[in-house]
């Protein structure tokens, strides 16, 4: 797996890969592992906004739903632009989950020298997420999440990325970069699957002039 490592490492380079899932279907989990695999720096969508929410006293996706596109734009496209994050390639976890939202997004991304390489979708269906939900509740594993707080609220985050981020994916589909992985697997199966996709994505990149 460590020679696969650093193929990925050297394609990418100061890259992105954005992660897309289900609620519950284990992205940060993932997003995580990868980036400290590759040395890279995680950014996820959903703990840039709910740490906003808490700052600005806004509670724009406490009942599940996405917040607005113009409040996404400004609170998260100036990640890609930090100083800091400069030199590293991205791990990103969900990051642009409305339709249309993910050209502004690549062109951010791509401006700030951290193009979108791989989108990595998580497969895994709403029966097997709920039951995970369920199971965290039980344990209470998932913090004071307002936009966990009840089914209700996790159905109405399940219809979101049904109706609103499904599209996102099959465009990044047409564009040649979405990557499906087996999301309903034990987490190092996932992982090792994700490992394998990338590289063959690497290994099957252009090689540039």
């Amino acid at each position: 797996m460590e020679a696969k490592i650093s193929t990925i490492k050297n394609w990418l380079g100061t890259g992105s890969i954005n992660i897309f899932g289900l609620p519950m279907s284990g992205k940060d989990t993932q997003g995580l592992r990868l980036a400290e695999a590759l040395g890279a720096e995680f950014l996820s969508s959903g703990i840039i906004i709910r740490a906003k929410e808490t700052e600005v006293h806004k509670g724009y996706s406490d009942h599940g739903a996405l917040i607005p596109t113009d409040v996404f734009y400004e609170w998260v496209l100036p990640y890609f632009a930090k100083p800091e994050l400069a030199s590293s390639p991205l791990i990103l976890s969900s990051i642009g989950r409305w339709f249309g939202e993910e050209d502004a997004v690549m062109n951010s991304a791509k401006t700030a020298n951290h193009e979108i390489k791989a989108v990595i979708l998580l497969n895994i269906s709403e029966a097997d997420v709920e039951s995970r939900f369920e199971a965290a509740k039980t344990l209470g594993d998932r913090g004071d999440r307002k936009d966990d707080k009840d089914l209700e609220t996790f159905r109405t985050r399940l219809l979101e990325f049904r109706t609103k981020t499904i599209p996102v994916l099959q465009h990044y589909k047409s564009l040649g970069l979405l990557v499906n992985v087996n999301g309903d697997q034990p987490r190092n199966a996932v992982y090792a699957e994700i490992i394998d996709r990338l590289y063959q994505k690497a290994t099957s990149a252009p090689v540039a002039a």
